[in-house]
């Protein structure tokens, strides 16, 4: 493998609620969805006691963001912007509560779900659908909370791609996620709040994602911190022929991948193991000590 390419800028700086996160340092974001129709999780965190019981464990084992969601991404049974408020803005309230420290994101891409949400304490909107609704940078400026910037390739949410295509969809990513950052800034989003994400699966077929994690450097080079979220995604389970119970390696292959290329934030189902992996790669890389070092020192 090739050392880590050498950014054209530097690493931007990364402040989330009461967090800052140095520009060496990998995050890990748990996942927890309140949708009864998950394709990971099946509905499991739906119940607001394991919800928080979810929140609990992915604290104890390392995750420093709680990304809570209230909609299904894929296609699925409709759900409108009150149900949607209904499943995540009391939850965050709770969490906010029971964990001060830790820094909450809300996956939504609706304004008036980001307004809800901000109101009870959330930290980051993680916007997957390429700022569909343009009026959630500005409801992220207005409370001084984080921004994901995705790529979609166009396509409005949940909505799976048909025959996607592009000249170089390495380069549409750039341009895109670089492009909404760009605005969001216009509009008063703080610079230190803001991520991009080239959203693998979202308007993408198989070689689509893996053509943007094996140039996932190019990304990183725009200095903009970057969300990797590729957790027992479908394009890993074609890569296996594997169901959404058997892409652990896959995913964990390819978080350490993205973590060498300079990923700083991962979205993961299985938080230790994911955690054990950047600080794997972290090691390698020499931006973290071993956890202890005693072999043919005496």
């Amino acid at each position: 493998m090739d050392s880590p390419s050498a950014a054209s800028t530097p690493p931007a700086a990364l402040r989330l609620g009461r967090r800052e996160f140095g520009p060496d340092e990998t995050v890990v974001m748990a996942i927890v969805n309140r949708t009864p129709d998950s394709f990971f999780d099946q509905g499991a965190y739906l119940d607001d006691a394991a919800a928080m019981r979810a929140v609990d464990d992915a604290v104890g084992q390392g995750a420093a963001i709680v990304d809570v969601g209230g909609v299904k991404a894929g296609p699925g049974e409709h759900v409108d912007e009150e149900q949607e408020i209904a499943r995540t803005a009391a939850f965050v309230a709770a969490v906010r509560h029971r964990h001060p420290g830790l820094v909450i994101s809300v996956d939504t891409w609706r304004a008036s779900v980001g307004r809800a949400v901000c109101q009870a304490g959330a930290d980051l909107l993680n916007d997957a659908w390429q700022g569909h609704d343009p009026g959630l940078a500005v409801v992220a400026a207005e409370f001084g909370a984080g921004l994901v910037c995705s790529h979609a390739g166009g396509l409005p949410p949940r909505t799976d791609p048909h025959r996607a295509a592009y000249d170089d969809v390495v380069a549409d990513v750039v341009r895109t996620v670089t492009g909404l950052a760009e605005r969001a800034l216009a509009l008063g989003v703080r610079r230190d709040g803001l991520l991009v994400d080239a959203a693998h699966d979202f308007g993408k077929n198989t070689y689509h994602s893996l053509e943007v994690t094996r140039r996932l450097d190019e990304l990183v080079a725009t200095g903009w911190p970057v969300l990797v979220a590729v957790s027992n995604k479908k394009f890993l389970g074609e890569v296996l022929d594997a169901d959404k119970d058997n892409r652990l390696e896959a995913t964990l292959a390819t978080t350490a991948l993205c973590a060498w290329h300079g990923g700083r934030v991962f979205r993961a189902h299985q938080v230790a193991a994911t955690r054990r992996v950047l600080h794997t790669v972290a090691a390698i890389r020499g931006t973290r000590p071993p956890a202890v070092s005693r072999r043919a020192l005496a």
